[in-house]
């Protein structure tokens, strides 16, 4: 199979970029950049995937004579005309730095989660003689918005599911178990599944997004697996049987996988009676049975309003399986059956369903939930408003600020000078024009000269991320954020 249908790092720019190298001012022999979240959505970023882009792409002997020869081909024809490429340029970093970039990249570590408006990584040139590097693989390094946004977007899930176990549930083991990645076959790719995959395992432990693990086993040092899954019915497995014969398709699928935990999809045709007849009915025993070996069955009605929907599924099987009421005073079903809805979550979904069942006296870790597009592919890179400008540049020996300040939109203002991002006063900050203390900068060197400096493991990258009432208020946002 082939493993990318780009392999030429000069094609990896916007087409434009390969004009800008004539553009900077006579005299330009440095150029400084930054990335951040401009705001958006989430009022933090959990910040993960510039290392899997700068492994994939950027490290190590990078530039070959054939690319620039291919690339020399490519962009003459794309311009049509013959003096937009930079051959000279690029020559330079093959023959003075065989094929490495002359860069430096700074960056938060991967997995911290910081408030929006601060700098999450900085770009330099190394070289005076090819300052405009810094710019050209803006295209690549920006796609870094992707596993940050997919990693905060899953964050917020994990905060409003830990908001209501803290509320109304005396055990929060599972909480890092109760949110699935079901948006594998959403992806707009499959390397575009795998980043995401891999961004939501560093929040929660559940995943079909099976694309997930061999990226962070590659690139981030994972050893075995960090999502797994459970043996699962779907509505082709049920339906084969027919539907006279949907109790014997569930029961088949049961004694297939009678140990553990196993989970079956109940809206093929009327899931209340799915649930009453079959669950709590004839199928009773094997689950009681299924209980006493310590396994579990989940019960997934996959259609319908989940607000609704998930009540009347918990009030059909206390009614046939019983409850307890916990230390907080909300009712629990028996540990060896739970429900899971994995159809139409969204925060705001997720919320709607959790807040209902707490006013009916139910505890949340009595569901189970799973996102699909919601989660990987309901995203861009303006949910976050993730922006890379130039911010300094040297030029003639003299040091030049470098921002935009469009009096029509003054949210797109760019910082100023070189960067730090600093922890004072309890606050993370970033400080511009060169006032920042070099000592207290969060920001670390991760990439220089084509060697990647800092390679973090994905259990680093967890332990980060870590669920912290510092973040912010979840409560605060569920009452007043935008969550659609």
């Amino acid at each position: 199979m082939d493993s990318h249908p780009i392999d030429n790092l000069i094609l990896l720019g916007d087409c434009y970029k390969s004009s800008h190298y004539k553009a900077y001012p006579p005299g330009t022999t440095n150029l400084y950049a930054y990335f951040e979240s401009r705001g958006g959505k989430f009022p933090y970023t959990v910040f993960f995937g510039l290392q899997y882009i700068l492994k994939k792409w950027l490290c190590g002997p990078v530039l070959t004579k054939a690319m620039v020869e291919e690339a020399k081909e490519v962009i003459n024809e794309v311009f049509n005309r013959d003096d937009v490429f930079n051959e000279e340029g690029w020559n330079h970093i093959l023959e003075h730095h065989g094929g490495r970039l002359p860069l430096r990249i700074k960056a938060v570590p991967e997995g911290t989660v910081l408030p929006t408006k601060n700098v999450l990584f900085t770009v330099e040139s190394t070289d005076p003689a090819v300052p405009w590097v810094t710019n050209f693989f803006e295209t690549v390094l920006v796609q870094a918005w992707y596993p940050m946004t997919v990693a905060t977007n899953s964050h917020i899930y994990k905060q409003i599911i830990q908001h209501y176990s803290n509320l109304t549930s005396d055990d929060h083991d599972m909480v890092e178990w109760m949110m699935l990645d079901a948006g594998y076959r959403g992806a707009s790719s499959v390397e575009t599944a795998a980043i995401g995959g891999a961004a939501h395992l560093i929040n929660f432990k559940s995943s079909d997004t099976m694309a997930g693990n061999p990226l962070l086993r590659k690139y981030y040092h994972l050893k075995g697996v960090a999502g797994f899954s459970t043996p699962s019915s779907d509505h082709s497995t049920v339906t084969a049987w027919g539907r006279d014969n949907e109790t014997n398709a569930h029961r088949h699928m049961s004694d297939s996988y009678d140990n553990g935990v196993v989970a079956c999809v109940c809206d093929s045709y009327d899931v209340f009676k799915c649930l009453e007849e079959t669950w709590c009915g004839e199928l009773k025993e094997s689950v009681l049975e299924r209980g006493r070996r310590g396994g579990r069955v989940y019960l997934r009605p996959d259609s319908g309003d989940p607000k609704e929907i998930v009540l009347k599924s918990l009030e059909i099987l206390g009614k046939g399986y019983g409850t307890e009421v916990n230390s907080k005073g909300y009712k629990t079903l028996p540990t060896f059956v739970r429900i899971f809805q994995a159809d139409r979550i969204t925060h705001n979904t997720l919320w709607e369903v959790l807040e209902n069942i707490k006013t009916h006296g139910w505890s949340s870790g009595n569901v189970f939930f799973g996102a699909g597009a919601a989660l990987l592919q309901q995203v861009n890179r303006d949910t976050q408003k993730c922006a890379y400008k130039v911010s300094s540049a040297e030029v003639n020996g003299k040091c030049v600020e470098v921002y935009k300040q469009p009096i029509t939109d003054t949210g797109k203002t760019s910082k100023k000078g070189r960067l730090t991002l600093q922890h004072d006063n309890g606050n993370i900050t970033t400080i511009q024009s060169g006032q920042g203390d070099p000592s207290k900068d969060l920001l670390v060197t991760v990439f220089e000269n084509g060697v990647l400096l800092k390679d973090y493991t994905f259990q680093e990258v967890q332990d980060r991320a870590s669920l912290s009432p510092s973040h912010f208020n979840i409560e605060e946002y569920l009452h007043n954020g935008d969550m659609e």
